[in-house]
């Protein structure tokens, strides 16, 4: 009798993962791919659609033409996961049978209990987020003039928030809106926890961009015209962007799996099993065992992990020992706005091993058409290149 195989998320564990089950089963099981959206979306770069929305064309893939023909998509959202039944149950009020379940449908964005954090502000987790943050933007730009410029507050300065407040400064110059533009950070450097010369050269490229870096204090509250940031800082806003964490998403929270009691990501360990031997998970959905620390709730991580989460499917349907997975840091970069800066990329040759200019911006647009050429063929890729 066939098995059933079920991935959940069409992000880059999701996606990564049905490409990976495809190359190693070989026809040995029924592939069924469950996602929210019909599309995958190539995350990293969906800031790009807040300076422009026509990039939506070129980092947005149809998940039936990613799908091989021995994989069945289903686009349906995923209300609960029930381990002892093995059963999916979609919000549709169907159900998914399985024998075995790939769990990489991501996160959801934490909001920390920061009162009014939720209900007034932006997120950064799908193409709809994005377009929508651009709306925002573009329209409280539209209301504004030079004398009362609008004001966008970016919480956050993680990747997503210093991609995001680059690519609002590109909208401002390119349209000569009239923008002010405010990265706040509770810790007191941007890309927290990371290199002091990559902090350093991130700082300086949004100085340049105009964007006013406020580090050092959290935001404590929202309501629906202020941001209030520590003891005395006030910022009146007309859009809020909010970048600032990451949690398990609601189906996960409410499955029987062992998952961390905060975040509510799922525990696996390093060939990506839960607690349930029938049960995989990856990616940001997923606390996946390194050793000191679980690996990097990155877009580099999943694609690493999606590779080989394949083959332990494959290998737990034949009776097969299985693989252990190890991250491997193969560099750091970051966008903002044209500019960009690398940092420990594997196999380049400089000076330093933190540089910007041209070839940091060559190896970002590389790293996105690397992954695009693979979900979606060469043509694709090269069409992408030029908005990355």
């Amino acid at each position: 009798m066939t098995e059933d195989v079920v991935v959940l998320g069409s992000g880059y564990a999701g996606t990564g993962a049905v490409m990976s089950l495809e190359d190693e089963l070989n026809g040995e099981a029924d592939v069924t791919w469950i996602s929210d959206v019909p599309h995958h979306l190539v995350l990293h770069e969906s800031h790009r659609c807040i300076r422009d929305p026509s990039v939506q064309d070129k980092i947005t893939f149809d998940c039936e033409d990613i799908a091989g023909s021995a994989t069945r998509f289903v686009q349906g959202t995923v209300e609960n996961v029930e381990p002892d039944e093995r059963t999916i149950d979609l919000a549709d009020g169907s159900t998914v049978d399985y024998d075995y379940l790939v769990v990489g449908f991501g996160s959801r964005t934490a909001f920390f209990g920061i009162d009014g954090l939720k209900e007034h502000s932006l997120t950064l987790k799908s193409l709809d987020d994005a377009l929508e943050v651009h709306e925002e933007v573009k329209e409280a730009a539209r209301q504004a003039s030079r004398n009362d410029p609008a004001q966008v507050v970016v919480g956050g300065a993680g990747l997503s928030g210093i991609q995001s407040a680059g690519e609002i400064a590109e909208f401002r110059d390119r349209h000569r809106a009239p923008i002010d533009i405010h990265l706040v950070e509770g810790l007191d450097n941007v890309f927290p926890n990371n290199d002091p010369v990559v902090q350093a050269k991130l700082h300086n490229l949004l100085e340049d961009a105009d964007v006013n870096i406020m580090t050092g204090e959290f935001i404590g509250e929202v309501d629906e015209e202020t941001v209030y940031v520590g003891d005395d800082t006030e910022l009146d806003y007309d859009v809020l962007l909010w970048t600032g964490g990451i949690t398990g998403r609601e189906p996960a929270a409410n499955t029987d799996l062992d998952q961390d009691e905060r975040s509510h990501r799922i525990h696996a360990a390093s060939d990506f099993q839960t607690d349930d031997e029938r049960v995989f998970a990856l990616g940001d959905a997923a606390l996946v065992d390194q050793g000191e620390n679980p690996a990097p709730p990155t877009a580099q991580a999943a694609w690493q992990a999606a590779e080989v989460v394949g083959e332990n499917v494959a290998r737990t349907i034949r009776g097969q020992p299985l693989e252990e997975w190890r991250y491997k840091d193969k560099g750091t970069l970051i966008s903002v706005g044209d500019d960009a800066v690398a940092h420990n990329v594997m196999g380049v040759k400089a000076v330093s091993r933190t540089f910007g200019g041209p070839l940091a911006e060559t190896l970002k647009k590389g790293v996105a058409a690397r992954w695009i050429n693979d979900v979606a063929g060469p043509i694709a890729a090269a069409k992408a290149w030029p908005d990355m």
